[in-house]
């Protein structure tokens, strides 16, 4: 509880701060630029004065040791497949925006698909607590001889998760163009998003699962057949097929989105069988 109290104070602050930096100042855009700066820096002093100060962590680290030292290499290697893992993917929706760029009627290919991408990654975070969660209790389940206590983890992460995802689609499919409205007043991009929703409430969708899957795969052990997996399906399948979809056959943002839906398809669906053979 207290983290989300202090992660809520530098949130409230960037509100006021985005607002006067773009549009009380000369900077325009560029504003909300470093506004999202200035708020993360925030974040950052307030969790460490917490740290400091809080007698929780009193002794969760007492200082530098040599022998601390020690234990880099086998850290890294988990810990820079798992930032692959969550890079790669990250990478694949920002790529759409650059590769809309270069479509005819630029601006509004690129303000639709920002828009998207966006959307989906605050569904994202909704649900990203819940692969935190799930990564935690597979791996100390697996360590403990317990492969049926991980995969009935993994079933009740699941079901959770998608009943999130469903309730942020009904609540997309609703109101997108209230939702749209926050983003710009500007009618032919607020239509053209609305044609968008059926396709982003199908990434959402399956964005329930994969950040479950993601939570799995780290507990197992399997970040390195994940950023492999990653590699294959977001960018020498998804990014070519979006690629393919939005010139060659010309669906501009719908075929950029439905060639990243297609790499989301198939990641799903690898792990899906994979997961169900290893801990069924």
């Amino acid at each position: 509880m207290p983290l989300i109290l202090l992660s809520g104070i530098p949130m409230c602050i960037h509100i006021g701060t985005a607002y006067a930096l773009d549009h009380k100042t000369a900077l325009g855009f560029r504003g909300a630029s470093l506004a999202v700066s200035i708020s993360l820096w925030i974040s950052t002093l307030v969790l460490v004065i917490y740290v400091i100060y809080s007698k929780k962590f009193k002794h969760t680290w007492e200082g530098f040791s040599s022998e601390s030292l020690r234990h880099i290499p086998i850290n890294l290697k988990l810990a820079l497949p798992s930032a692959a893992m969550v890079c790669l993917e990250c990478w694949a929706f920002e790529l759409l925006v650059l590769i809309a760029g270069t479509m005819p009627n630029a601006e509004l290919t690129t303000s639709v698909i920002a828009m998207c991408v966006n959307t989906e990654d605050i569904a994202y975070m909704c649900t990203s607590g819940l692969s935190a969660t799930v990564s935690t209790r597979v791996s100390n389940e697996l360590g403990a001889g317990n492969p049926d206590k991980a995969k009935q983890t993994m079933a009740t992460t699941l079901k959770l998760s998608v009943v999130l995802a469903l309730l942020i689609v009904l609540a997309l499919v609703i109101g997108h163009d209230i939702w749209a409205g926050f983003f710009t007043d500007d009618l032919s991009i607020i239509k053209a998003f609305a044609s968008m929703t059926p396709f982003l409430a199908i990434s959402i969708a399956l964005d329930a699962f994969q950040v479950v899957f993601t939570g799995v795969t780290r507990g197992c052990g399997w970040q390195n057949l994940a950023v492999i997996v990653n590699v294959a399906t977001f960018f020498c399948i998804g990014m070519p097929m979006a690629t393919l979809l939005g010139f060659k056959f010309k669906l501009y943002s719908k075929g950029l989105w439905i060639g990243l839906i297609c790499g989301h398809d198939i990641w799903a669906g690898f792990f899906t069988d994979d997961l169900s053979i290893i801990l069924g």
